[in-house]
């Protein structure tokens, strides 16, 4: 059996650490000095370590290259005024990552390797995480499959990595988003709700023609009649639709975000109605004309809170109200970051603390 108390360290002879400038940090272009790395072999976990950032070899016929097993989780670790530091809500990445290996075919990860390691790591590098507004240290977590063997079947090995970078915001400015209803990011009974690799690769060439298009980010729709709302980009949707917070509900297909959750929770604790059911692109544009449309906005580790300021429909732009202080998701991204920083109360055990 794997002892966790004694995972191996290997540490850097050349930190890149004074390279760092907190003031410049562009969103995972640059990483941490160290990793923990633990392989999977003959049906159990082993040789845990923590070693030098840095390439992995992997052999020509590595079956997640060519089939496609591999999964990763984003999650943050954050910097209060005290110098301490305190992750958000790691049990629940945690919880979807095994989700994600279960659908996946892939060994599930033991909670006390995964906590124990990512503690470690944090630790090591804890002069990495920033404490300059917006910024944060993402974490990312990922397991990808390490058999050198060309057939269609689930690998025997496996290994699991998680690295760290500094990070500031992912979006400085509200998005230009539009509707998809030609290409499908996942379809219900598919791996849409996995934070598998491919649903990722596969949304890469429909959001480049967005982007073209002048459009940041997409909103997908449903794979069987392109009406109903499943996410945008990367993120969970999130409207208030006269005084409502409306979501699409959770489905094979779309991502159990752990910053959708919270922000529900929020809302929840705040008196207002949340509603997690179907949103049409109809109700929504509907919802805009009439006025009643006050906010939508995306959700999600890595940009937090995103708002949108123009959705694209059926080849026109309609703009939506720029957010205020006083908007729901000003006042949700603001008691985010005070729970993170412990600056409120954390009333839900939200913050594990490194």
């Amino acid at each position: 059996m794997l002892d966790t108390l004694t995972i191996r360290t290997q540490q850097t002879t050349a930190s890149r650490l004074n390279h760092l400038d907190p003031e410049r940090l562009e969103f995972g272009k640059t990483f941490s000095d160290h990793m923990f790395v633990v392989d999977y072999r003959d049906g159990e976990w082993q040789d845990a370590q923590i070693v030098p950032y840095g390439d992995i070899t992997v052999s020509p016929a590595n079956s997640a290259l060519h089939y496609g097993q591999a999964i990763f989780e984003g999650m943050k670790a954050y910097k209060n005024s005290n110098g301490e530091i305190s992750l958000f809500r790691p049990y629940d990445n945690l919880r979807r990552l095994n989700a994600s290996a279960e659908r996946m075919c892939m060994p599930t990860v033991p909670e006390e390797l995964f906590m124990q390691g990512l503690s470690q790591l944090i630790r090591l590098d804890s002069a990495w995480v920033p404490d300059s507004p917006g910024s944060a240290l993402y974490i990312r977590p990922y397991m990808f499959a390490t058999d050198g063997f060309i057939g269609v079947r689930p690998s025997d090995t496996y290994k699991l990595v998680i690295f760290t970078c500094p990070v500031g915001l992912y979006y400085n400015k509200p998005l230009r988003v539009r509707f998809e209803e030609r290409y499908v990011r996942s379809a219900e009974g598919g791996a849409g709700y996995a934070k598998n690799a491919g649903n990722y690769g596969a949304a890469m060439y429909p959001t480049k023609l967005a982007q073209s298009e002048g459009y940041n980010q997409l909103i997908w729709t449903d794979a069987s009649e392109h009406r109903y709302v499943e996410e945008s980009g990367t993120m969970n949707a999130i409207f208030v639709i006269d005084g409502k917070v409306i979501t699409p509900a959770l489905s094979t297909s779309i991502l159990d975000g752990v910053t959708r959750r919270s922000v529900l929770q929020l809302a929840r604790d705040w008196g207002m109605t949340v509603e997690e059911r179907k949103v049409s692109a109809v109700e929504l544009m509907q919802s805009l004309t009439d006025g009643k449309l006050k906010e939508a906005f995306g959700v999600g580790t890595a940009a937090t809170i995103a708002p949108m300021a123009v959705i694209g429909y059926q080849g026109q732009d309609y703009e939506l109200p720029a957010p205020t202080p006083e908007s729901f998701s000003s006042r949700a991204s603001a008691a985010l970051h005070a729970i993170r920083t412990r600056q409120a109360p954390d009333t839900h055990n939200w913050m594990v603390a490194v």
